[in-house]
């Protein structure tokens, strides 16, 4: 969540948030001099790693592209990492800042370009990729002009980031055992069309609930 104060209303719901290893590492970033917003910063640092990684495994074989698929599934749970320890460091730290609200979204939004686009590089559809990037970047907009109307934020799915990331993470998995067959990125292809139609039809979704709230509102 950046350095943005924020109400729990508003923040996604996340049950990690409450574990025990959370609170411990958050309590240890807070003991330094690192900020929310350098965590914000950190979390598109792995997720252009995770995007490069997919994207030099398109060319790799063997153990070379296993690892690369592996790496992007680790990078791409540090940018989760970076994103619930910045909005524990900022809240539950107390270390807000004034530029939070800047810092609480637009380093995701470059994340789902540098994973989604580096994914579908990494299958061979480059445009396949841009689009699912265009459909989790709209799930946003669409819940931050909700929120922005004064409807309730709306974290709903099926396909919000944490699935996202998720099912790609499980993908890339999955396809690193595929070189051993050396077949097509099937699996990989799979996972990217699932979450581009996922986001596509989250989007909508909160874009149909979006309506029905502000109609309500005015009657």
């Amino acid at each position: 969540l950046g350095g943005l104060v924020m109400s729990e209303t508003s923040r996604r719901p996340l049950k990690s948030r409450s574990s025990g290893w959370a609170a411990r590492l958050s309590s240890a970033l807070v003991a330094t001099s690192v900020t929310p917003n350098q965590i914000s910063m950190a979390s598109m640092v792995m997720a252009a790693l995770a995007g490069g990684a997919f994207w030099l495994s398109a060319d790799a074989t063997g153990w070379a592209k296993a690892l690369l698929l592996v790496a992007a599934a680790l990078f791409m749970q540090l940018r989760l990492l970076c994103n619930l320890m910045d909005g524990m460091v900022a809240v539950e730290g107390g270390k807000s800042a004034p530029d939070g609200a800047f810092w609480n979204e637009f380093p995701d939004r470059i994340a789902d370009l540098f994973i989604l686009v580096g994914a579908g590089l990494a299958v061979g559809i480059p445009a396949l990729g841009w689009a699912a990037a265009a459909f989790a970047i709209l799930t946003a907009y669409v819940r931050e002009h909700g929120r922005a109307c004064g409807a309730p934020t709306d974290f709903s799915g099926p396909m919000a980031k944490q699935q996202r990331m998720a099912a790609l993470t499980l993908g890339a998995l999955a396809a690193a055992t595929e070189p051993s067959w050396n077949g097509e990125p099937i699996v990989l292809k799979a996972v990217l069309w699932f979450v581009a139609i996922g986001s596509a039809f989250t989007a909508w979704r909160r874009a149909v609930r979006l309506v029905k709230h502000l109609r309500a509102v005015v009657r």
